[in-house]
């Protein structure tokens, strides 16, 4: 689990093919690295890695090709720039939200647009993700815990303070950007814990008006 406070900026030193999924070398600038261990996850752009190798000043990662499906891992380059956040522990302070860092699906920039210090961003969740999306609801883009300002059909809106964009890859995001999305973590046990026994039959699907009826929330 993470808190979607991003710790450091690193940067991709190594992309290696092994066969269909890829090996990458990560530099984590000031991240410390001083109680990460061997097995010990690092989120990367909001995807939990496994680090495998640690050569001293950053970590070794396998992505498989299920991840390179889902996120956006596979667009990046020698020396791409990522958000880094080690695993939270007990005594970790919950800046953000509980994040996962499953990433649910692709988003896109659709635009930047400076407003005094802050930048305002509109970004297109898949329609999927669309209804666990809330004004003023948490959702995580590329690992980084935001709030969400305004939504409109699948385009949500975030506004992006000085500091965020100084110490994230935020300040780098133009329209077209591809971005990680992970929703409200909350909204996805709720949603499968509203459907009650239908959870368990093959091929049930998210929450239907009828559903909700039965709950007593329509």
């Amino acid at each position: 689990m993470f808190t979607g406070i991003i710790q450091a900026i690193g940067n991709i030193t190594s992309i290696k093919d092994q066969g269909g999924d890829i090996r990458l070398g990560i530099h984590t600038g000031k991240l410390d690295l001083s109680d990460v261990e061997l097995g010990d996850s690092i989120a990367v752009n909001g995807v939990c890695l496994t680090a495998v190798e640690l050569p001293g000043d950053g970590f070794v990662a396998d992505v498989s090709r299920e991840t390179l499906s889902l996120t956006s891992l596979g667009n990046l380059t020698s020396g791409s720039p990522v958000n880094l956040e080690k695993a939270l522990t007990l005594a970790t302070r919950l800046g953000g939200h509980l994040v996962s860092g499953h990433v649910d699906g692709l988003g896109t920039v659709v635009s930047r647009q400076e407003d005094a210090r802050s930048v305002r961003f509109v970004i297109e969740a898949p329609a999927d993700l669309a209804k666990y999306i809330v004004h003023k609801g948490s959702i995580t883009v590329d690992g980084t815990s935001l709030t969400v300002n305004g939504v409109d059909g699948a385009r949500f809106e975030l506004n992006i303070v000085p500091h965020t964009l100084q110490e994230t890859i935020m300040g780098s995001y133009q329209a077209g950007t591809e971005v990680n999305l992970e929703v409200d973590l909350v909204a996805r046990y709720l949603e499968r814990l509203l459907l009650g026994d239908k959870a368990a039959e093959s091929g049930a699907v998210g929450l239907t008006l009828e559903t909700l009826a039965k709950a007593g929330f329509a």
